[in-house]
């Protein structure tokens, strides 16, 4: 079993079409996402600082390259490969049917370095919404082989869910979706746990965007505590796993132990900066 040395640990599972939650696993809530680090070394130092200072989860995915160093990064730690939470992504490029997803799934293992993932998600809905049951099919007997230990979605809409739902033997454990204090997304969110899946937090600080925003700032002199560490509590509180990105050693620090802040007298306040603010790219709205 995967243990949080910091933080807690969430229970992701599988809906079955007979209604049954099947394939259980703990899920590390904190992570590190190394979303953008693609120079030499970054990545691979960037999870040496993590898993150093305590983190047990890393995000990756294929469309980010560099899967290969965060495997680097796994081989050099001393840590046990068991106590490591690993999540990768199918590139939405390659979910072309069910042939092409296994496929990918092969060689994101092999840059890896691994014989096993932890949780492997679908990038964003297939373009071609033909071929969406056949992706699916093939993650599902990914999960059944073991080869993942849980399956989910990233970037899928209410209506997307709803869609992989109908034909689904296993329902996502996931749906990585942007989410922060500037868009809250209750609907989606909620759309989300209905189909006993949890939702996955990127994005926690808008890319960068909100973090100079003044009723952010505000909130945080209050607290005592960075901006930064506001906005990644707060996703955290809302029962999201959280994977704030960062190749900076002292953020890196600095965001895990924003566990430590209490929100409970600042709820109000974070409520009202919910504007829907999208800052980057969001399939979710797409058909």
């Amino acid at each position: 079993m995967v243990k949080a040395l910091l933080g807690d640990t969430l229970t992701l599972g599988h809906r079955s079409n007979d209604g049954k939650t099947v394939h259980e696993i703990e899920v590390p809530q904190f992570g590190l996402g190394v979303f953008l680090m693609k120079k030499n070394g970054e990545c691979r130092n960037s999870c040496q600082w993590a898993l150093s200072s305590g983190y047990r989860h890393i995000d990756t995915a294929a469309v980010y390259e560099n899967e290969s160093e965060v495997g680097q990064a796994l081989q050099e730690t001393s840590i046990p490969r068991t106590d490591i939470f690993v999540t990768t992504k199918l590139r939405r490029g390659d979910a072309l049917g069910y042939d092409a997803a296994i496929a990918a799934f092969e060689a994101s293992l092999a840059r890896l370095g691994l014989d096993y993932v932890d949780l492997y998600l679908v990038h964003a809905p297939p373009e071609d919404v033909e071929c969406r049951d056949d992706v699916w099919r093939a993650m599902e007997d990914i999960l059944d082989s073991g080869r993942s230990r849980a399956i989910g979605v990233s970037n899928y809409g209410a209506h997307h869910l709803e869609e992989l739902m109908e034909n689904a033997k296993y329902g996502p454990a996931v749906n990585q979706i942007e989410i922060h204090p500037w868009l809250q997304r209750h609907e989606l969110r909620a759309a989300t746990t209905s189909i006993g899946a949890v939702p996955m937090a990127y994005s926690p600080l808008a890319r960068g965007h909100k973090v100079n925003d003044q009723g952010l700032a505000e909130i945080a002199s209050r607290l005592g505590c960075t901006p930064a560490q506001v906005a990644i509590k707060w996703c955290y509180d809302q029962g999201c796993i959280t994977i704030p990105k960062s190749s900076n050693e002292g953020r890196i620090i600095e965001n895990i132990a924003s566990l430590e802040v209490n929100l409970e007298d600042e709820a109000e306040a974070l409520a009202e900066l919910d504007e829907g603010y999208i800052s980057g790219w969001d399939p979710t709205s797409q058909p």
